[in-house]
């Protein structure tokens, strides 16, 4: 692995983190979590300016950095590569979710229209959407039961009943910041209960 000799100092640290996450240290993955997650966050927010999505995405972006590290070349920054995926990912999502909007009169919105039309979805369900529903029961029965009780919790009401932050803060009796630090916990857990899973198959 040839390192670049210009990285700076946080950089080389990143690197370090990265060949313990490759080695399977949980603690170096959530520590690289850590260091972005807010950053990743914000820079998002900005590209899509909806904070649901953008917690959303935000995992998504660790997800596929995470599960892609062996392509990580250390001749840059750790930092510059995952900002990278995350911005492909948010406007790979951007467009997707264009395409799934079709316009009542039939003509394209432009983007720098102040009064954007009125849209109807298209409630099909693209491919990778269709299979996470099939997989849902399979993703219940095995790797979800493997969380502790209060994660579990959180993952069935968000992605099997498809609550929202809000209505899942109700319904525990807890504050709306406590859902999002937890949801956000248990979703780590899940991919990377996911993760070994794969490995071991």
């Amino acid at each position: 692995m040839e390192i670049n000799p210009n990285l700076s100092e946080k950089a080389r640290y990143d690197l370090k983190l990265v060949q313990k996450a490759e080695n399977g240290d949980q603690k170096a993955y959530a520590e690289l979590m850590a260091r972005y997650r807010d950053a990743i966050y914000f820079m998002l927010l900005k590209m899509i300016n909806n904070k649901t999505d953008a917690e959303d995405l935000t995992i998504e972006a660790f997800g596929k950095a995470f599960k892609n590290l062996s392509q990580y070349s250390p001749s840059y920054a750790f930092s510059t590569w995952l900002f990278k995926i995350a911005s492909n990912n948010c406007i790979d999502y951007l467009r997707k979710k264009r395409s799934n909007h079709v316009s009542i009169d039939g003509s394209f919105t432009d983007e720098k229209d102040n009064e954007p039309q009125i849209h109807l979805k298209d409630e099909t369900p693209d491919p990778e959407e269709h299979l996470i529903r099939s997989q849902k029961v399979v993703l219940m029965r095995t790797v979800v039961q493997k969380l502790k009780p209060r994660y579990r919790t959180l993952i069935e009401l968000r992605y099997f009943k498809e609550y929202s932050y809000e209505e899942i803060s109700e319904e525990l009796d807890l504050p709306l910041g406590t859902v999002k630090a937890q949801l956000f916990r248990a979703r780590e857990l899940l991919y990377n209960t996911l993760k070994n899973s794969e490995v071991k198959r």
